[in-house]
């Protein structure tokens, strides 16, 4: 389930997309990248080639930290001395088939392509995002939230756009009053995950990459934004993927566009 969650906020992701200093690029851009201390590189969870596309750009980068959307804290820990060469033991060491997420073969290029990186953990426990759907992010992520843009309410306009990009998220199927802590939960997320990149750059000096769904890597109020509120000196470059062409300008700095993989429909899980 938690997949197919994750691939409908893709799609819902960016009905409000407002950059308009976004550009497109070719695969073999990838392998060019602009510097930066921090490049998000976004994917649809399930498509292989976006997997392809972000081992390339790490192949490039060479970065000294990767901070993976799909591992916690422990996860990251428990591979510090695994070979990442060796799929099944790394795919055994992180308990990945217990995960939700996609089948690790597709993973595994993105945790060889810069073999001197060190791994962090960007993702949360469950629970904790349970918890900010009722709590609210700032009191989940303790006493630095006000740091990550927390404290705050989101402005009306930008509250009502995420509601409704939630509520097709999850195919309409969401009762209105829970949308609001949807919200909370994906700000909590996108903050845990800015606070990741911020250790990582602390503690390697960067550059640092970012392995990420497009919804995280949105530029507008992804980790970017929680990020930027915290670190506002560090320099970022945020890339998504699409399988189509978007017809408004996307929130990413850089785009590209890949065959679409094949998949069940995303809203059947919800009938």
């Amino acid at each position: 389930m938690k997949h197919v969650i994750s691939l409908c906020c893709f799609l819902a992701g960016f009905a409000h997309a407002s950059s308009a200093s976004s550009q497109q690029i070719a695969p073999d851009a990838l392998t060019r990248l602009p510097d930066a201390d921090v490049v998000i590189l976004g994917e649809i969870h399930d498509n292989p080639v976006h997997h392809t596309n972000q081992a390339l750009a790490l192949r490039a980068l060479q970065p000294r930290a990767v901070v993976f959307e799909m591992l916690d804290s422990d996860q990251a820990a428990r591979i510090e001395d695994v070979d990442r060469a060796d799929a099944s033991a790394l795919e055994q060491a992180l308990n990945w088939g217990e995960s939700g997420w996609p089948d690790f073969t597709i993973y595994h290029p993105v945790f060889t392509a810069s073999p001197g990186a060190v791994i962090y953990g960007g993702g949360l426990a469950r629970a904790q995002v349970r918890r900010a759907i009722t709590e609210g992010a700032a009191a989940v992520f303790g006493p630095d939230a006000g740091s990550f843009d927390l404290a705050e309410p989101l402005d009306e306009t930008q509250q009502s756009e995420r509601e409704e990009g939630q509520q097709l998220a999850h195919c309409n199927a969401l009762p209105p009053e829970l949308l609001p802590g949807m919200v909370e939960a994906q700000r909590l997320r996108d903050a845990g995950l800015a606070r990741a990149v911020k250790q990582a750059l602390d503690e390697t000096g960067g550059p640092v990459a970012v392995i990420t769904g497009n919804g995280h890597a949105r530029k507008d109020w992804g980790l970017a934004y929680a990020l930027n509120a915290a670190a506002p000196d560090v320099s970022i470059l945020s890339i998504g993927q699409f399988e189509d062409a978007p017809d408004t300008p996307t929130p990413f700095d850089l785009w590209l566009v890949t065959p679409p993989t094949e998949r069940e429909d995303p809203c059947a899980a919800f009938q």
